[in-house]
């Protein structure tokens, strides 16, 4: 995405003002979920979602969800596992959903998105503690997309892959 287009778009904590019914972004699993229960998982904390906003329309050009989660140090490699600390379980983020609308498609939102979640998490695994950001692809397509930016594919699992903060830290700076 261009600097002159970033500046149409700026994220935001989803709010009760957001106008959700016009979202679609051709998953219906993606587009049924914002619609209808992302509100609750907000409400019950079991999932922070953020909204991508386009300012000339003020509509919803975007979305993603981060929550905490753990992964089991039997799904990483063994090169890193060395390096951990021998719990069963270590501390993750979780990047649970992440669509754009058909409307901003082929504009480099979904790139400014994971970015923007990326950052979030970051920040985040200052104050709780998160080794990697860990996702769950929907299909081919999106393993793809998550594999062109860094994430590995967590073994014994399809389409489960994982981003470590050092990583996530290191491309940043």
């Amino acid at each position: 995405m261009s600097p002159e287009s970033a500046q149409a778009y700026f994220v935001e904590p989803l709010a009760e003002r957001h106008d959700r019914a016009r979202f679609r972004c051709g998953v219906a699993a993606l587009d049924r979920y914002f619609r209808l229960q992302v509100g609750q998982d907000a409400r019950r904390r079991v999932a922070s979602p953020y909204v991508l906003m386009h300012r000339p329309d003020d509509r919803i050009a975007g979305y993603y969800t981060l929550s905490n989660a753990g992964i089991e140090l039997a799904e990483l490699p063994a090169a890193l596992v060395r390096k951990l600390p021998r719990y069963h379980q270590i501390p993750a983020t979780l990047l649970g959903r992440l669509a754009v609308d058909w409307n901003h498609r082929g504009r480099g939102v979904g790139e400014f998105l994971l970015g923007d979640a990326l950052r979030r998490a970051l920040r985040g695994s200052e104050t709780t503690a998160a080794f990697a950001v860990i996702v769950e692809a929907k299909d081919d397509s999106a393993e793809r997309f998550y594999l062109k930016f860094g994430f590995v594919p967590v073994l014994g699992q399809t389409h489960r892959l994982f981003l470590p903060m050092k990583t996530i830290e290191q491309s940043f700076s």
